[in-house]
């Protein structure tokens, strides 16, 4: 891709376990799996240096679970664990489109994942490798997009891309509010003082606090993410 440039050198992206069940609403679509690797590789191919942390919510979510009467640490670490089920699978379609990827997960599993350390991790993403940052925090009660801000500090990121169902923030939920106005651009303090539901109270002060911008936009949406590294306006940039 010689002469084109990417505008984010760095970057933490955020997946939705969700967005991997495809149109089965439950599990892991092959062929979802396989078009998300598609385009990780054309962000690699600008020459950007890139972290994941995706959810697990396709396969198992804590809070459901321990809304339905399981205990609420035990289900937090069963959501942990989904997610490497996802981390796994990404991987290994990075693989098979010739990119060097490596799980890295807060609750190391020998002989499936390495665990996660920071400087290692910096070193590995500095080098090219894709990292698939699994298992969330590794502690009950935080969220994966908590997760997704405290791996954007520790490793240096420029930016944190949000990829979600809808096409950014927006004042009300667009699914039930069709009138909904989405913002192109909108502050930390605003997100937070609004109570936006679309990203995590406590991921969005993190980011605040290491002055990471965040975009939030749609991920089914084929090129968006292409899109969004080379510096195209798409969905809702969350700065100061």
């Amino acid at each position: 891709m010689a002469g084109i440039k990417s505008k984010y050198k760095k970057i933490l992206l955020k997946l939705s376990g969700e967005a991997l069940a495809g149109g089965q609403g439950f599990g892991i679509d092959a062929k979802i799996v396989q078009k998300t690797a598609r385009e990780i590789k054309e962000v690699i191919a600008l020459g950007a240096r890139l972290g994941i942390v995706i959810g697990g919510g396709n396969i198992f979510r804590g809070v459901a679970a321990s809304a339905r009467g399981m205990d609420r640490i035990q289900a937090d670490y069963l959501g942990m664990l989904a997610t490497l089920f996802n981390a796994v699978a990404i991987k290994e379609a990075l693989k098979k489109e010739k990119v060097q990827a490596q799980v890295l997960s807060a609750l190391p599993v020998q002989g499936l994942t390495e665990p996660y350390v920071p400087q290692s991790a910096k070193a590995m993403i500095e080098k090219g490798t894709v990292l698939l940052l699994a298992a969330g925090t590794g502690n009950p009660f935080f969220t994966t997009d908590t997760a997704a801000a405290l791996r954007a500090s520790e490793l240096g990121v420029e930016v944190i891309l949000k990829a979600t169902q809808v096409d950014g923030v927006f004042d009300q939920d667009p699914k039930l509010h069709p009138r909904a106005k989405i913002y192109k651009e909108i502050s930390y303090a605003q997100f937070l003082q609004d109570h936006l539901r679309v990203m995590d109270a406590t991921a969005v002060s993190l980011a605040r606090e290491n002055n990471i911008p965040i975009i939030v936009f749609n991920g089914r949406i084929k090129g968006n993410l292409k899109k969004i590294v080379l510096g195209f306006p798409i969905g809702t940039l969350i700065k100061g």
